[in-house]
């Protein structure tokens, strides 16, 4: 189909659709975990890479990267986590110029916790809503967008 061929009534549908859920979902999400686990969803994404990471540590820059943050944006977030004994941070050992973040046993107990909330939500706001046959279809057809918008 060329470029500049208008979209379908079903590719504008499902353009606006997925549109509406780009605006609206990271709000939800977000104040779904506010509520139930006082944590935003960027610390929750924060904590749970580092819960993935070897030793549950990352360098800052890797961090920032792996959450989609600005490094400024990271360290206040980490920062802020660090106020409240959620990770540790301190210089890098193979790198002085650099600083590592590490999850700390608390923070651990932290994402755990905040694991029902947002398990709870993701299916309440999103999964919930989409016939369950229909997942693996819909699965294939968002990996298949994101891999190629991953690949330019």
């Amino acid at each position: 189909m060329a470029a500049d061929e208008p979209l379908s009534a079903s590719e504008e549908a499902v353009w606006r659709a997925l549109m509406r859920i780009v605006k609206v979902l990271p709000r939800h999400l977000d104040s779904d975990l506010v509520r139930g686990a006082g944590l935003t969803a960027s610390e929750y994404t924060t904590i749970m890479h580092l819960s993935e990471a070897p030793n549950r540590e990352l360098r800052m820059a890797d961090l920032a990267g792996a959450t989609d943050l600005s490094a400024s944006r990271m360290t206040r977030l980490v920062d802020d986590l660090q106020s409240r004994g959620l990770v540790t941070k301190t210089a890098s050992s193979s790198d002085a110029r650099g600083n590592v973040a590490k999850l700390t046993p608390r923070g651990m107990a932290k994402l755990r916790a905040a694991w029902r909330v947002h398990l709870a939500s993701v299916r309440r706001r999103f999964f919930d809503s989409i016939d369950a046959s229909a997942v693996p279809g819909v699965a294939r057809a968002l990996a298949d967008v994101a891999d190629r918008l991953e690949d330019t």
